[in-house]
Formats: C-alpha cells, sequence, structure tokens
C-alpha cells in the first residue's frame, strides 16, 4: 500500500485529493494518511474553485491525519511519496526537503522559478534514489496526448505550423498568484502549459521572441505571445492572457497543422481534419490529464518502475524556455537563443 501525504490544499490541492479518492475507490494500492496546510481552514475542506471544473466526491477530511508543519508530518507519518501543491516559489524548498526524507516526489507545475531550483531538485531526487515528477497535466490529457502520437507516427506527414493558446480571468484563489516574484505571473503559471507542450511535442527550440505585458500591477507578465524558431521552419507560436474578465470564463486550444492534414482543439473537442478526406472526431478518453497523471505516477512507483513520461530533465528544460521567454519579453521581442 503506497501512502501518500498531500501538502498544500489550496484548488489543485483538493484536486488531487479528489482523484485520489477515486483511484482509492477503484481499487489502486494508494491511501492518502495525512495532509498538510497552513491554513486549518482548508485543512477542513475550506478551498476557492479554481479555472477548471474538476468534480467534487464529497470527501471527509475526518479521515485524514492533519498537520500545519511538513516537517511534523514527515516526521510522525510513514510515508511513500507525498504530492506538494504549493505556490510555486515554494516547489524547490519543499520538495528537496521531502526528497532528503527518503519520500517520492510530485509536485505541481511549474517545476520552479529558476533553472537553478530545478537542478537543486533533480539533484535531491538523484542522491536519495527516489522519484520525482512534476505535474505538468497536458502531458496527460487525451487531446494533447492524440497530437503527440500523431506526430511521432507521422500520421499527416511534417508539423508546417501550430498555435496554441490559454486565456482566462486574473486568479483570484491566491494572492500569490498576482506577485511576480512568488508565481512569475502568467507566463511562469499559466503559459507554463504551452511551453512545456512546445517542449515535449518539438523538443526545445533554437530561439524564442516574446512580447508581453503587465496589466494587473505587481503581477509580472500577464498577456504573452511568443514565436519559437525550429531548424525545419516550422512555424509555431503560442499565446496566454489572464486578463480575460466578464464572462468569459476559460478556455484552451491548439491547431497543429500537417502536410496532410490538421488537427484542431478547442471546446468543442478534438477534430481531424485529413486534406484529401472528411474530418472526424477522433475517440479519445473523456479523462482530465489530472486524474491519469496522478494515475500514471502512483502505478509507476507501485511497480517500482521509473517516470517516464515527464522526467525532471525534461520539465527543467521547459523552465530553461521559460527563462528565456521573459529574458526576450524584458527586450521588447528580441530573439534569445536557447543553445
Amino acid at each position: 500500500m503506497l501512502k501518500i501525504g498531500l501538502i498544500g490544499l489550496g484548488f489543485m490541492g483538493r484536486t488531487h485529493l479528489e482523484n485520489y479518492a477515486r483511484l482509492e475507490a477503484e481499487g489502486v494500492a494508494i491511501q492518502v494518511v495525512a495532509l498538510c496546510d497552513v491554513d486549518p481552514e482548508k485543512l477542513e475542506g475550506k478551498a476557492q474553485a479554481g479555472n477548471i471544473d474538476t468534480g467534487d466526491s464529497g470527501l471527509d477530511f475526518n479521515r485524514y491525519a492533519k498537520y500545519t508543519s511538513v516537517a511534523e508530518m514527515l516526521e510522525k507519518e510513514q510515508l511513500d511519496m507525498v504530492d506538494i501543491t504549493l505556490p510555486t516559489f515554494l516547489h524547490k524548498e519543499i520538495s528537496v526537503q521531502c526528497l532528503n526524507a527518503g519520500v517520492h516526489v510530485l509536485c505541481e507545475k511549474p517545476m520552479a522559478g529558476s533553472v537553478e531550483e530545478c537542478e537543486a531538485m533533480i539533484a535531491a531526487a538523484e542522491a536519495n534514489g527516489k522519484q520525482l515528477m512534476i505535474g505538468q497535466c497536458l502531458r496527460f490529457w487525451p487531446a494533447y496526448v492524440y497530437l503527440k502520437d500523431v506526430i511521432e507516427k507521422g500520421t499527416y506527414g511534417k508539423v508546417t505550423s501550430g498555435f496554441f493558446y490559454r486565456g482566462g480571468a486574473t486568479p483570484t484563489w491566491g494572492p500569490w498568484l498576482i506577485d511576480k516574484s512568488k508565481s512569475g505571473g502568467a507566463l511562469l503559471d499559466m503559459h507554463v502549459h504551452d511551453i512545456d507542450m512546445i517542449n515535449w511535442l518539438f523538443d526545445k527550440p533554437e530561439a524564442v521572441s516574446t512580447l508581453a505585458r503587465n496589466v494587473v500591477p505587481g503581477s509580472g507578465y500577464d498577456i504573452v505571445s511568443t514565436n519559437y524558431l525550429y531548424p525545419d521552419g516550422k512555424v509555431i507560436n503560442a499565446q496566454a492572457d489572464w486578463t480575460l474578465e466578464g464572462d468569459y470564463g476559460f478556455d484552451m486550444q491548439f491547431r497543429v497543422n500537417f502536410e496532410k492534414g490538421n488537427l484542431i482543439f478547442n471546446a468543442d473537442g478534438l477534430k481531424v481534419n485529413e486534406n484529401a478526406g472528411s474530418g472526424f472526431k477522433p475517440d479519445i478518453s473523456p479523462e482530465m490529464g489530472y486524474y491519469l497523471e496522478l494515475k500514471y505516477f502512483v502505478e509507476t512507483l507501485i511497480a517500482g518502475g521509473t517516470v517516464t513520461t515527464a522526467t525532471p530533465a525534461s520539465t527543467q528544460a521547459t523552465i530553461e524556455i521559460v527563462v528565456a521567454e521573459m529574458a526576450s519579453a524584458d527586450q521588447k521581442g528580441a530573439w534569445v537563443s536557447l543553445n
């Protein structure tokens, strides 16, 4: 039985807990035994909603041991892994603390605020012989997994262009999110999803050019548009905007064009348009990436395996791209090399 401690009970922590409860009910050999958060109210199940409806399983918070100190939880509980869903600026510190305590770590995205912090996390995992995975959930989101498969198999030939987007209102479920020093703004917190997809699908680009601006004072770049340079000439762009107020809601999408067709993903789902045939909606899983990533990680640990889908080195490369984009934005779109 894999014993889990969950650290952080905001929107994403609550989402993870819901999915662990589901996995337990499905017979996966796991048990969340402890919760940790500095806010006692969150330990009782009071958390603000985020930008995606992730469901509600009617959790009984009385079944868990509760802590306001990570050190105390690690000392008193016999844990196999921890799931860290804390603000970004705490990722490195708490991940290293837990890895050094001899437990496996799943840490929410983004990996950290700097490449140096990523390196420290990887070093701690290697020194202690423990698995570290970052919760870049789109690597498990069925529409993006389908896209990855099509690219790797060359089903429709080579990619000629691609556009990735996500947008919504300025987040209100945590004041740290609009503090650039703690969250990195929309570029690091929201745009990182599509940066990670571009890295995962196409590898690191040769260079990036980013135009961005700040609207909410102190929040960092909250409107972003980046072009990615690849040696084969494919035209790749990604945009993010978390200043879309009113009834806009939340939206994520992609459009990828191939030599023999294109794939479109939006609120209507995933559609494949073949150049020489009729368009169709492929049969993909209806599950959210949150559930699938947690299932993958715990089942990998139970089997004694090694993480291969979201390796620490790969997610560190995503942060390297983030850093380059920030440098480009600071220079009003100048091309910044990643070589």
